[in-house]
């Protein structure tokens, strides 16, 4: 049987195929709760003196059509919307964690379905103000995610999932390099209707290329005086 999806396989003592030896120790560690510097911006564990900032940039998404994919929000109470970070602030899994852009909060993202065991973790809870959607930034935190899970953690597995209707997380998945999986019908419900789940991954294999064209387009020198990308991502 030929499946593409395969990652490798060898015959056992008995003839039957079976999967390549995993090398690596096990359990690895879970995401620390520290910071994470970049050139563009920084990650930080949220918290709840992130909450005014993130409000602000949110309302700048006057229809809330960052949160139609969320379980939560959109969010039109700033007192509520406190109390929600300050609960996400002290959640574990997910991690979450502001991105920040010359010291203020303008969105963020969280580390999640932490399984050191399987050394397998997601990337979820992704919402970006219209201040950071589409800047250099906002592929930046996605690398800095990144690079903790496979460099700093030592993860095999880097999770994408998100609603299969989501055209343009399908999208962004797509250009950050990971593989589309295939969907789970009826995997979840929120905000009352059906979620089909798409899923993507990236595995350590696949991440120092991946990690070499993120670098590249990352480098100033891929920019030009406005601000403009050289060479697209997909394009490296």
């Amino acid at each position: 049987m030929s499946d593409p999806l395969i990652t490798g396989q060898r015959d056992n003592a008995l003839g039957q195929p079976v999967g390549l030896p995993v090398t690596l120790d096990i359990p690895r560690p879970p995401p620390p709760d520290t910071e994470i510097e970049g050139r563009y911006c920084r990650l930080a564990p949220l918290a709840r003196n992130h909450a005014d900032d993130l409000f602000e940039a949110f309302a700048a998404d006057v229809d809330g059509r960052g949160w139609t994919y969320l379980s939560v929000g959109p969010f039109t109470d700033r007192d509520i919307y406190r109390d929600w970070v300050d609960q996400a602030a002290r959640s574990t899994d997910p991690k979450h964690h502001a991105i920040l852009v010359d010291g203020t909060a303008v969105g963020h993202a969280g580390l999640m379905r932490v399984d050191p065991m399987a050394a397998t973790l997601e990337v979820g809870w992704v919402n970006l103000s219209p201040a950071l959607q589409r800047t250099r930034a906002a592929t930046e935190f996605q690398f800095l995610l990144m690079a903790r899970a496979f460099d700093e953690l030592g993860y095999r597995r880097y999770e994408w999932k998100c609603d299969a209707l989501n055209a343009p997380s399908r999208r962004a998945a797509a250009r950050l390099g990971f593989t589309y999986e295939g969907t789970f019908r009826q995997a979840t419900h929120y905000k009352g209707r059906n979620r089909d789940t798409a899923w993507f991954s990236i595995l350590d294999s696949e991440w120092p290329g991946l990690k070499a064209r993120f670098r590249r387009w990352l480098d100033p020198a891929n920019f030009d005086a406005a601000g403009q990308q050289r060479t697209a991502l997909t394009e490296i």
